[in-house]
């Protein structure tokens, strides 16, 4: 009818929505606004729908914010753990892990403290991770601890990556020359190879950690081999 308000283009009636999309929403709202981007009137206002009818599908927020984080949690590779060598594997899932975190920086400081549920899917991703180091020689207490000081690097990498690119520039101090000229040279080295200060020490810690795993296995295994002799 002409007098009868129309609903907007695009916008879901209440039959069509779903945790999903609702999920997505707040995450766009998240991205938009930061950590205080939505509340569940706000999803409901960009749905299109009644606050109420959302709580068909989800609980809470903070049934949102667990929504929000398995959404990520899918889109984190998980593939490398079956077709890669164990370094790769853990090099290719940490620019995975990094990349969706860095794609949302308002998630990082909020989801990086919240329990699990136990049905979670990350268990599953968690599950390969302590596998693929318990083969390599690790004992499982020791692949969880390597699994969260993994993860503690790169949410931090992921939080440096929406950092201003000139966060730490020393402008034209003269008391600390070699800071200044570290600051430089990686400036160049920026523009030599179009990667950004934050890629950069990403790359490097990465290599760090990777290395120093490597290292630690090698040892190990020329141990046992020792061992038997």
């Amino acid at each position: 009818m002409a007098g009868e308000r129309q609903r907007g283009v695009g916008r879901p009636n209440e039959n069509v929505l779903s945790r999903v999309l609702i999920v997505e929403t707040a995450l766009d709202l998240l991205d938009l606004h930061g950590r205080d981007g939505f509340g569940m009137r706000d999803i409901a206002r960009r749905l299109g729908v009644r606050p109420s009818a959302l709580y068909n599908h989800v609980a809470s927020k903070d049934d949102v914010f667990r929504g929000i984080r398995e959404v990520i949690a899918t889109r984190i590779t998980v593939a490398p753990f079956v077709t890669q060598r164990w370094d790769e594997a853990l090099i290719t899932w940490a620019h995975s892990y990094r990349e969706v975190f860095a794609s949302h920086p308002p998630t990082i400081a909020l989801l990086a403290v919240m329990p699990f549920e136990t049905d979670s899917e990350i268990f599953g991703t968690y599950e390969q991770v302590i596998e693929v180091l318990y083969r390599e020689g690790w004992e499982r207490a020791e692949a969880l601890n390597i699994l969260v000081a993994m993860e503690s690097f790169i949410l931090g990498s992921a939080l440096d990556a929406a950092a201003p690119a000139d966060m730490m520039s020393p402008g034209d101090r003269a008391d600390i020359p070699h800071f200044s000229a570290a600051y430089a040279e990686r400036d160049m080295r920026t523009a030599d190879s179009g990667a950004g200060p934050a890629d950069q020490a990403f790359e490097a810690g990465l290599n760090l950690l990777i290395a120093g795993l490597e290292a630690q296995r090698s040892a190990r295994a020329a141990s046992r081999v020792a061992h038997d002799r």
